[in-house]
């Protein structure tokens, strides 16, 4: 087979496609919801709920420290629903990480805070926010895979934009959620401390019923429907083939990604505290500075998604990596001049560089790896990218805003961004490639003859 050309040429129906991009974007809609949920309340009111003995600035480390252990979960949830969607299927495998993070987030709205049953809250959020890890490390491929091996050739950058729509709608959601709830019980009252905080949590039953309801009218994608038929499909299980086969794409292809983690993390979180903690702004304009930012983000990643069909994944990937690092050296000098303008346009850029990065990756991932092993590969690298970036900024960025202040985080987005420069450089374009190749680079051929 081509490397360039899909076993199967018929284009699927539009009703069906618009069926599958609504499924993948819901999903993961429902998912980064949850996980954003928590990302605000660890800036909010963490700190406070769970870690008042520590007083400000620890807990604010710690809250935050809480929100890193789920990065260091989703290698393990990509691999093991990885392991599964690539043996049982990409539908059965995205219910149960859309379940399991339901139960998670709710419970977590239903847990006591730490004056009242001591550190076992705290270790209890540990425990839930683990399998919120789990459950987001396993949600992402799926979701792509839907759009991605489904899609038409030539059209797998638009389809594969819905399910990246996802966190861009969630963040946009998580912040009109907490917005409304402050504006019920109010900007200086202790009910948001009390139990405001727990609405937007236990709220999240309903949007996994409604992610339910849509994930189950979805079939299996065709393309893993011919794979499974296959006397090979019985190899290596997923994670042994995806290290033994494809280290180097998955590596690259983790660097790549991390400027996008540091700098989503950095804004969606660290930047919410920031805003009220260290610019003195109320909790209302910075999450109305966060719906702003969440769509001009969600319209860079529509646009990078659609763009890369024309010029490339590649190349659209390494725009956002070169416009990163000067942006990350201007960041902090901007919100150092203390106005809600400043947070909002440093946000806004910020959450819209990292949109023109995460655009393309919902095909540009799905086209690095093979179909046996294509969930766990896919899942793996960006996980990989998610502990890399993710994980470490804000806790980093906590530390660096007490000792260095503002220009040593800028310096450590830079990094970041740099490291992805250099990484995405390395990458090969994957644009022309069928879903169904027989090898996605010499390496892997090499392996197959041998």
């Amino acid at each position: 087979m081509s490397p360039t050309t899909d076993t199967a040429t018929e284009r699927p129906p539009k009703a069906l496609m618009r069926r599958i991009a609504m499924a993948s974007c819901v999903g993961t809609t429902i998912e980064f919801y949850d996980f954003f949920i928590y990302g605000t309340a660890a800036a909010l009111v963490f700190p406070t709920v769970f870690f008042p003995a520590l007083g400000g600035a620890a807990g604010s480390v710690a809250s935050f420290a809480t929100f890193a252990v789920a990065f260091g979960a989703r290698p393990l949830g990509a691999m093991i629903f990885g392991h599964f969607g690539d043996r049982i299927g990409r539908k059965k495998t995205l219910i149960s990480t859309l379940l399991l993070m339901g139960v998670s987030t709710f419970l977590i709205g239903l847990l006591p805070a730490a004056g009242a049953v001591g550190v076992s809250a705290p270790i209890a959020l540990i425990v839930l926010r683990i399998a919120q890890g789990l459950a987001v490390g396993g949600e992402w491929a799926g979701a792509t895979l839907l759009a991605a091996e489904y899609a038409p050739a030539g059209k797998r950058g638009l389809y594969g934009v819905f399910p990246q729509l996802g966190p861009a709608l969630a963040f946009a959601l998580s912040n009109i959620t907490f917005l409304t709830v402050n504006l019920f019980v109010g900007e200086t009252s202790g009910a948001f401390i009390a139990y405001g905080w727990r609405i937007p949590f236990i709220a999240s039953g309903l949007l996994v019923l409604l992610g339910l309801y849509v994930r189950l009218k979805v079939e299996e994608t065709p393309v893993f429907t011919r794979q499974r038929t296959q006397p090979r499909n019985t190899g290596a299980v997923p994670v042994v083939s995806v290290f033994w086969k494809q280290p180097r794409e998955l590596l690259l292809a983790a660097g790549s990604l991390a400027m996008m983690f540091a700098f989503f993390y950095i804004g969606t979180a660290f930047l919410t505290a920031y805003g009220t903690a260290a610019m003195g702004l109320s909790r209302a304009s910075v999450l109305s500075i966060g719906i702003l930012a969440a769509v001009v983000f969600g319209a860079a990643i529509a646009l990078s998604g659609i763009c890369s069909d024309r010029f490339g994944r590649r190349k659209v990937v390494l725009a956002s990596c070169a416009l990163s690092v000067p942006w990350a050296l201007l960041l902090f000098p901007l919100l150092d001049t203390g106005s809600a303008a400043a947070l909002a346009v440093g946000l806004t850029v910020t959450l819209a560089i990292m949109g023109v990065s995460y655009g393309p990756v919902g095909a540009l991932l799905p086209e690095m790896f093979r179909t046996q092993y294509r969930y766990t590969g896919a899942g793996m690298a960006y996980a990989l990218a998610g502990v890399i970036g993710g994980g470490t900024a804000p806790i980093l960025a906590a530390h660096l805003a007490a000792s260095g202040g503002g220009a040593a985080i800028g310096w450590m987005l830079a990094g970041f961004g740099l490291l992805s420069l250099l990484c995405t450089v390395a990458l090969p374009e994957t644009r022309q490639r069928a879903m169904e190749q027989t090898a996605t680079s010499p390496a892997v051929a090499a392996a197959e003859i041998a």
